[in-house]
């Protein structure tokens, strides 16, 4: 699908696009990111349309900044995920806040509103939890690379995982499943 002039790209249903997940190479970044929305925003395109006339608006601020941290800015809390490092506890709540778009609920296999819950966890072993978890419900967790200490994601249907592993290697995201994080 390409995206022409100042217009949002031409929207499809989750039917089409589940169908049809090819993107040609020429495809402009904007068009690229467009498809990343849709696949980060599965079933609710209008939350897609508002993060990409927000990446817009900040491409025109910081056109030099690579797509990734511009796609970050705009899906922060709502379809994914930034954190620091050493902020298990916001990882968790970030984890959960985006699971329940989807009313589905992360077992932690313990109490993160405990203090103790987190003497022992790392941000790869929560991570792993959290992706298996999505797993069972059809659900994949991804995190990449930040050029800080940070921890980022986001989460896609299972069925679409090819794609995004297209998508971000053509938007130079080093992408991977939340289960090889280490």
């Amino acid at each position: 699908m390409r995206c022409g002039g100042g217009s949002a790209p031409e929207m499809r249903d989750d039917d089409d696009f589940e169908d049809d997940h090819d993107f040609d190479e020429d495809d402009s970044v904007e068009a690229k990111v467009w498809q990343l929305l849709l696949l980060i925003n599965p079933g609710d395109e209008e939350t897609a349309l508002q993060q990409f006339g927000e990446y817009r608006e900040a491409f025109a601020e910081d056109g030099d900044a690579e797509p990734v941290a511009l796609i970050a800015r705009v899906i922060d809390w709502r379809s994914g995920f930034m954190v620091a490092e050493d902020d298990l506890r916001s990882l968790v709540q970030a984890l959960d806040e985006l699971a329940a778009r989807w009313n589905l609920s992360i077992d932690w296999g313990g109490d993160p509103d405990d203090d103790d819950y987190f003497d022992d966890a790392d941000a790869g072993s929560l991570l792993g939890i959290a992706y298996d978890r999505l797993a069972e419900s059809g659900y994949t967790l991804w995190t990449w690379e930040t050029d800080d200490d940070s921890y980022a994601g986001w989460i896609t249907l299972t069925r679409d995982s090819e794609p995004m592993r297209e998508l971000a290697a053509a938007l130079h995201i080093n992408l991977r499943p939340g289960s090889d994080f280490g």
